[in-house]
């Protein structure tokens, strides 16, 4: 394990050269192992000519080169799973390593199938989708894991959670073997291992009727019938006397008709792979060993309740379950199905196992799922050392002292950047909303930054209610509940204008500031699908009904003629903004520049209105005579 101070480069770098040594190593051994077997084969077909053709040995010194056989292809398969789990940490490292030079966007899951266009924020914010916040955070492997990091950057939990992931995503940052493990099992395990038909069948009340001790019961029953049939095949075997087997089998398929299409029923329905289980099951005995500190951590540990025996038990035994009802199929399994009731053994074996443990499987993968999410998030955190921890805020301590206004938010982010732009290239603003500032009116030219602005607070409030790190030098906020409406676009299909999208988006917000205050605002351009008399009219309606209900946010706007609505010492237009609402606004800008017949942006945010704007430049720069 690396020291606290680590350098996270440095630190996968030696890793990564040493996963590397290992592949080279057994590649080696590979080769090695294969000449040998076919060095073995040779010799054997040699000895069993001198042996069989020649009588020159005895035959039975054949089991020499099959026993050497035997134990290369033991060997060679060991070798083979050493390099291939070295391989995957080695992949591991090296995303690790894209990840903190910027060059990550493409090469990790995506999260793409947990889009939803109804979503109030997860588009606009660049959520999901190749190149999103899904993909710089997840390093899950196996899909519930995947499913609850999504769930986690799709809604905010109370603080209590978020402050209890703060402390397991420090703890678990440091544990560079258990996020290199659980990475290197869980990429072995996403293509064997469906936790929903697992779940689905673990808690299927529809198994075999009646209680514990009929199941046990028919066990039995099974259990003595199959060492008759035994007993009696032995017997006939040695006298050829066949009616004590008769006597047996006869009973027996009377029983095995009555069974057998139950336990065919239950063993169809165990929609599990049986490598798969073994791998989860090792997943889980991993954890297991782990010691943590935090709360959260230790109540996750999958130890079960009121018994020593640790979960990696009993999934191991379902597993052996599953091989012996794949292994029915076979012809083997068809030889043995009446004498030994192969079947409805193994469907009795099955039904016990879930009525012991079945109710248990969901808590099992939400341990593993809630590890895993938790992992993807202390590797950002490992990964970004400078990223500090939000600080939750009670909602309580900001309440305002005028009856005008009832804001108890507050979202003060200093130096705030975005995480999805490059390092190098990201600008970074101070942000802060409060009960005296519960608007920011951004003006600005084209191109100048303003939508940027308004991704960088959004996505910052996503990864700290996640319970993540944020990108910046410090973010205090209470728990905000986000709702945007940055991107929009008109739809033929649906006959939707692009103005009408915009409107039925901003009122889901205006729903959300209703239903779940406080809410964290963010519209870019607003109702810029209208004439600049009717936004003026909607804009004061609109913030003036967000602000009263205790909402804080951002405008930006090209459209000087709204800045009017925040400019000091002026007063509503329309009468839609009381003076102490008013009050609570704040004008802000972008600039730009020319240099050289080029226009120049800084993304810097200044106090005030912006007073020029560039569209008529920017029109002559690509060669429209203006």
């Amino acid at each position: 394990m690396p020291e606290a101070d680590a350098d996270p480069r440095a630190e996968y770098s030696r890793r990564l050269e040493n996963r590397a040594e290992t592949v080279a190593a057994k590649e080696r051994l590979h080769f090695r192992a294969g000449n040998a077997k076919l060095a073995v084969v040779a010799a054997g077909l040699a000895m069993a000519w001198m042996a069989l053709g020649r009588s020159l040995f005895p035959a039975y010194w054949l089991v020499v080169p099959a026993a050497m056989y035997a134990a290369l292809v033991v060997y060679h398969e060991r070798v083979l799973r050493v390099r291939a789990r070295a391989n995957l940490a080695a992949e591991f490292y090296r995303r690790g390593m894209g990840r903190m030079n910027d060059r990550w966007s493409g090469t990790g899951e995506s999260g793409e199938r947990f889009r939803d266009p109804k979503h109030p924020y997860a588009d606009d914010l660049d959520i999901f989708g190749t190149g999103c916040l899904f993909e710089l955070l997840c390093t899950a492997r196996m899909p519930m894991g995947q499913n609850r990091l999504a769930q986690w950057l799709s809604a905010a939990p109370p603080v209590a959670e978020i402050i209890g992931r703060q402390e397991s995503v420090a703890e678990l940052r440091e544990k560079l073997d258990l996020r290199e493990h659980l990475a290197v099992a869980g990429e072995t395990l996403r293509s064997r291992f469906d936790p929903e038909a697992l779940i689905t069948w673990a808690e299927n009340s529809a198994g075999w009727p009646g209680n514990p001790r009929a199941l046990s019961a028919l066990r039995l029953m099974a259990a003595f019938f199959a060492m008759a049939a035994l007993v009696a095949l032995g017997d006939f075997l040695a006298t050829r006397n066949f009616w004590p087997l008769v006597i047996v089998l006869i009973p027996e398929a009377i029983f095995r008709q009555w069974l057998q299409k139950r336990a065919k029923e239950i063993s169809s329905g165990v929609a599990c792979n049986a490598d798969g289980l073994a791998l989860f099951a090792k997943i889980l005995e991993r954890l297991e060993k782990e010691r943590f500190q935090s709360a959260k951590l230790n109540a996750l540990a999958p130890t079960l309740q009121g018994s020593p025996l640790p979960v990696s038990m009993p999934v191991r035994r379902l597993a052996r379950i599953v091989y012996w009802i794949d292994a029915r199929g076979g012809m083997l399994g068809n030889l043995l199905d009446l004498p030994l009731l192969y079947t409805a053994q193994t469907g009795l074996a099955a039904e016990a196992w879930r009525r012991k443990w079945g109710g248990r499987v969901r808590g099992w993968i939400d341990a593993a799922a809630e590890m895993e999410a938790l992992l993807s998030l202390a590797g950002y955190s490992y990964e970004h050392p400078d990223d500090p921890f939000p600080k939750f805020l009670n909602a309580g301590d900001f309440a305002g002292d005028d009856s005008a206004r009832h804001c108890t938010a507050l979202f003060d982010g200093q130096e705030l950047g975005h995480p999805l732009i490059a390092s190098r290239l990201c600008i970074r603003n101070s942000v802060q909303l409060d009960k005296h500032t519960q608007l920011l009116l951004v003006s600005g030219s084209n191109m100048s930054g303003k939508s940027t602005l308004l991704r960088t607070v959004g996505i910052n409030a996503v990864l700290a209610v996640a319970g993540a790190p944020i990108r910046g030098t410090s973010l205090r906020m209470t728990l905000l509940t986000v709702g945007t409406r940055i991107r929009s676009a008109d739809s033929l299909q649906e006959g939707r204008s692009n103005f009408y999208t915009e409107i039925l988006r901003i009122r889901e917000v205006v729903t959300l500031a209703k239903e779940k205050p406080p809410v964290l605002f963010l519209f870019d351009e607003l109702l810029e699908g209208t004439n600049s008399a009717d936004r003026l009219i909607g804009a004061e309606a609109l913030i003036g009904g967000l602000l009263k209900h205790g909402a804080v946010g951002i405008v930006t706007t090209h459209d000087l003629a709204l800045t009017e609505i925040g400019a000091a010492g002026t007063t509503p237009l329309h009468g839609s903004l009381p003076g102490a609402l008013q009050a609570a606004l704040r004008n802000l800008h972008f600039q730009d520049y020319m240099e050289g017949g080029i226009m120049r942006f800084d993304y810097k945010l200044r106090e005030g209105i912006v007073e020029k704007s560039n569209a008529v430049e920017l029109m002559r720069l690509i060669g429209w005579e203006v």
